[in-house]
């Protein structure tokens, strides 16, 4: 394994970016799980005439939307706290499937990377 090119000034700089995402994120999830409390407390006491079959399908459509973006935010955190882990283990900057270094630029766009452009264009290609 080949220890990762980034200096400790421009890790420490993208440790500070990728904690201020983790906040960011965890306050989203947490809106998003407010606003799916109000949601359901609201559902509950629906009107008692039923809806249109459109209301329905606008409804239903709009709750996978909801889900859909908590499972992307979601998603987007783990990866957040996954990249701050590999940081406290000294795998930052460390490809997970063959152990080359990820080049620095590409760190600097994507700080969540964990894998090499080679692999990455790899397992984008099957």
């Amino acid at each position: 394994m080949k220890e990762p090119s980034m200096d400790k000034g421009t890790q420490k700089k993208q440790r500070a970016r990728l904690e201020e995402e983790r906040d960011r994120l965890g306050e989203e999830v947490a809106e998003i799980e407010r606003e799916g409390h109000e949601a359901l407390s609201e559902a509950s006491g629906e009107n008692n005439y039923r809806d249109h079959m459109a209301d329905q399908g606008t409804a239903t459509f709009s709750r996978e939307l909801d889900m859909t973006l908590d499972e992307n935010v979601r998603t987007a955190l783990s990866a957040v706290e996954h990249a701050l882990v590999r940081m406290d283990t000294g795998e930052y900057g460390v490809c997970e499937r063959c152990g080359a270094a990820i080049d620095d630029d590409r760190l600097l766009a994507i700080p969540t990377a964990t894998l090499c452009i080679t692999c990455k264009s790899s397992e984008e290609s099957r």
